[in-house]
């Protein structure tokens, strides 16, 4: 995230790409993983050639530093200095990292339903987000 922070401008730029471009894609990949939140399905498979290489990425990764993560850094960008970009980046990763560390926990005191609710609520809003990300970077005219 702070590598994109001072770079993606740059990178979007060599491949030709625009925010709004990037943004899209990213609702896309959110979209996709709101459905199976919200329907218990798995549409995004692992690759089982992959097993056992340094290439497997954990599926927690595109929703803590993927495509919408880094398309708001960059509009982040755009609004305020890059010190309090920075500070807001330590302060969310801090806040992951306890949510992640204490979901053992959580699922003990919730349980399976509990958390199975959870999941769906947040699928929800998962896939508001990609509507709206959607629709604030997508034209029809």
């Amino acid at each position: 995230m702070v590598g994109f922070l001072f770079l993606g401008q740059s990178i979007l730029g060599l491949f030709g790409l625009g925010v709004a471009s990037f943004a899209v894609a990213g609702a896309i990949v959110i979209f996709i993983v709101a459905m199976e939140m919200i329907l218990g399905i798995t549409l995004i498979k692992d690759d089982p050639d992959a097993q056992g290489s340094g290439s497997v990425v954990p599926l927690a990764f595109p929703l803590i530093a993927g495509a919408g993560t880094l398309t708001t850094i960059l509009s982040l960008r755009a609004l305020y200095e890059e010190l309090n970009i920075l500070i807001g980046i330590l302060v969310n990763l801090i806040i992951v990292y306890l949510v992640l560390r204490s979901s053992v926990w959580l699922e003990k005191v919730l349980g399976k339903s509990g958390f199975a609710i959870l999941r769906k609520v947040f699928g929800v809003i998962l896939l508001a987000i990609s509507v709206k990300i959607i629709k604030d970077n997508v034209s029809f005219g």
